[in-house]
């Protein structure tokens, strides 16, 4: 038997778990890719992969999403990488959590940081804490509100006839509206440690003093890798970033560079969510 090629007992079996996942995933991603088993130790330990080369077994997870990626046409994302590519080019953070299924055995999840082609759901890919581009959602009609607001302030700041008092209203208004919005935000935004704990964004920044959390906290591929395992009762065992496709603006980052984790927006989250995590 071909080497690469899984025994129909297997793929039977990946079938079948896939289809039962899609009663407990609401989102409907199939995001778990098996791996073979490895000649080498599977890590007793979490590991978190920084700029250092990753472990054989990380590898060969990373291995097995970039060759998606490099068939993958349907991002919808320039990542200006071949010849012709046209349009604003950008790069994006991926991640690859290696796993143990609890019936499927050793595995991956893999992640990408914010949206690709101006979505946050691709298939293979675990979706998002919150879905924030939902045009149904609280958020987006709270902005069109607010989008209201503000075109009502200036048709009376133009007007040149406003009435001062009608004007300080509606800026408080707007001030609270907005305000709410972004607490409510927050708090859409829950986070799982193994130990089955449960805190949103502003639980977490809490802690250390913030008065709110970051913009797109939580968005990043590490969070949103480590909350569907411990959903889907899957249990982590390394964790690996890496840049793919043109450097960002500040060149920090080239294509194929492992990374370690934000720390202002992933440093407070990670350290509630691998709590427990040994």
């Amino acid at each position: 038997m071909d080497r690469n090629q899984r025994p129909i007992w297997v793929v039977g079996a990946f079938i079948l778990d896939l289809m039962k996942g899609l009663e407990s995933d609401k989102m409907g991603h199939l995001c778990f890719f098996p791996l073979d088993q490895p000649l080498i130790n599977i890590p007793t330990s979490f590991q978190i992969t920084g700029i250092d080369l990753p472990s054989p077994l990380s590898m060969k997870a990373v291995s097995s999403l970039q060759e998606r990626l490099e068939g993958l046409n349907g991002l919808n994302h320039n990542f200006r990488l071949g010849l012709g590519s046209e349009g604003p080019a950008i790069g994006k953070m991926f991640g690859v959590l290696v796993v143990e299924h609890p019936t499927l055995g050793l595995g991956y999840l893999s992640a990408f940081s914010g949206k690709t082609g101006n979505s946050n759901e691709h298939l293979g890919f675990v979706p998002p804490i919150f879905d924030s581009l939902d045009e149904s959602s609280f958020l987006n009609q709270g902005m069109r509100e607010l989008g209201t607001i503000n075109e009502r302030i200036r048709e009376l700041q133009d007007s040149g006839k406003a009435d001062r008092s009608i004007l300080d209203s509606l800026k408080n208004h707007r001030k609270e509206h907005s305000k709410q919005l972004q607490q409510r935000l927050f708090d859409q935004y829950h986070f799982l440690n193994i130990l089955g704990e449960s805190k949103s964004l502003s639980e977490i920044f809490k802690v250390i003093g913030a008065k709110n959390p970051p913009t797109a906290a939580g968005e990043c591929a590490a969070p949103k890798l480590l909350d569907h395992a411990f959903k889907h009762g899957q249990r982590p065992i390394a964790l690996v970033e890496f840049w793919w496709g043109a450097s960002s603006r500040s060149e920090a980052c080239v294509h194929k560079q492992f990374c370690a984790p934000c720390k202002d927006k992933c440093g407070p989250i990670l350290e509630h969510m691998l709590k427990g995590l040994t």
